[in-house]
């Protein structure tokens, strides 16, 4: 329509203005201007009765409402979760990896760090605040969070700080009502307690479901005999938490390390040798009849057990694999060969990358099985995918690390080989932890 309008004022124009009469009077200029001033408000007026009628109604038409609004997918921390994940990253910066080299040199835990790492009040938060902690809650997930964190600074010094905490969580998931009042609150004075979890043995083929560990009845309790290995904190510990075979099936046994028959040797592994592991050795070790942890008629499930001990070495191996992408990044930005950083190679960048994709899925799957955990909800078949993706990639990450460093990656001047040793363990240790 606009072009029609045009169209027919330039015709008009060049005709009126090629005739006698304009030529005669000097009408030929002012009327070409009026001419072409016409054609050109004609054009903008058709213009926008043509954009008017071309818009659509602007009132909206039918909606379909969220059919999971309460539900949605949404990997938001809140704002208590935040908090601590930001406080332990500080700590994990500040003070763990400072300390990592000369505790993995020493294969012992600096002399005040788990004094010192008792100002994260993580052992407040594994007591219920019934009981004088400040837990309102289980949450796995933020559990998950706070290892990732501490392993950021280093995964064996993370081993360390968390092993008594995962002997709390473990006594407030499954324990008895007289197993919490008795050993909880060593979990609320001012030194730090030192508590592990034994479950790994060191026979071939180790199957967590199959131990060699075992417990019998006695008129006044149990009576315990067995090896297990990748104990932490050097025999240090007041009290165990130990798994063994009883009546048919494992079950796990509070033993405080000064009970007659039990010892420990020192056995430094490849990796976790800030943790000061070893031996624990139990010889005809007598024990009460509140040593099983939940009693003989409890909710305890030994594979939901193992399964939470496996999401926790998960989060723990995805705070190292962070850590070694926040470290390779800028060092292959300012590396240098052949006039440019090795990052403008591609070989270099996409390896990179893949350690950043392979290191999300760690986390979500990680996450995705403690939330729901979390909820209650059968979570066994998100643990294992979440193991077994963390075992593989960890242990690509760490190889990763090492080869982007060069010759260096070798020495002990950067921290990736520690990290590869350490996320080693993944691939064959079961449990000794727990969410």
């Amino acid at each position: 329509m606009a072009q029609d309008i045009q169209g027919v004022g330039l015709r008009l124009a060049s005709r009126f203005a090629g005739s006698r009469w304009a030529e005669k009077y000097g009408l030929r200029k002012p009327v070409e201007r009026i001419a072409y001033l016409s054609t050109r408000a004609g054009f903008r007026f058709a213009g926008k009765l043509l954009q008017k009628r071309q818009q659509p109604d602007p009132t909206p038409g039918e909606r379909l409402p969220n059919s999971r609004e309460k539900q949605l997918f949404d990997l938001s921390l809140t704002d208590e979760q935040q908090m601590i994940k930001d406080s332990v990253r500080a700590y994990a910066s500040d003070i763990v990896r400072g300390l990592a080299h000369d505790a993995n040199e020493a294969c012992a835990l600096p002399d005040t760090y788990l004094q010192d790492a008792m100002a994260l009040g993580l052992n407040l938060f594994a007591v219920p605040e019934s009981m004088g902690g400040a837990a309102s809650g289980y949450s796995p997930t933020t559990s998950a969070i706070i290892a990732e964190e501490l392993a950021w600074g280093d995964l064996s010094l993370a081993f360390a700080t968390l092993a008594p905490v995962a002997v709390a969580n473990a006594l407030v998931r499954w324990g008895t009502q007289q197993q919490q009042q008795r050993w909880l609150p060593l979990w609320l004075g001012e030194q730090p307690v030192q508590a592990a979890i034994a479950v790994q043995e060191q026979h071939p083929l180790f199957s967590a479901d199959k131990l060699r560990c075992s417990a019998t009845s006695q008129r006044k309790g149990f009576t315990l005999n067995g090896e297990k290995t990748l104990v932490p904190l050097g025999g240090k510990a007041q009290l165990y938490l130990v798994a063994a075979h009883y009546h048919g099936k494992p079950r796990l046994f509070i033993v405080p390390a000064d009970t007659a028959g039990l010892s420990f040797a020192a056995q430094p592994a490849m990796g976790l040798r800030a943790a000061a592991t070893g031996t624990l050795t139990l010889d005809n070790v007598k024990l009460d009849h509140n040593a099983l942890l939940g009693g003989e008629h409890s909710d305890f499930h030994y594979r939901d057990f193992l399964d939470l001990g496996q999401l926790h070495w998960c989060a723990l191996a995805t705070g190292t694999c962070q850590a070694a992408l926040d470290y390779l990044i800028p060092y292959c930005n300012e590396r240098e060969a052949f006039g440019e950083p090795i990052s403008h190679r591609q070989s270099v960048a996409f390896m990179l990358a893949n350690m950043a994709i392979e290191l999300e899925s760690m986390r979500l799957l990680t996450w995705r099985a403690a939330a729901l955990a979390e909820q209650g909800k059968a979570f066994h078949r998100e643990a294992y995918l979440a193991h077994i993706l963390c075992a593989d990639k960890a242990m690509e990450i760490g190889t990763n690390a090492v080869q982007l460093l060069g010759g260096h990656g070798f020495t002990k001047e950067h921290p990736a080989e520690r990290w590869y040793r350490d996320l080693r363990v993944l691939g064959c240790i079961n449990s000794g932890l727990h969410l």
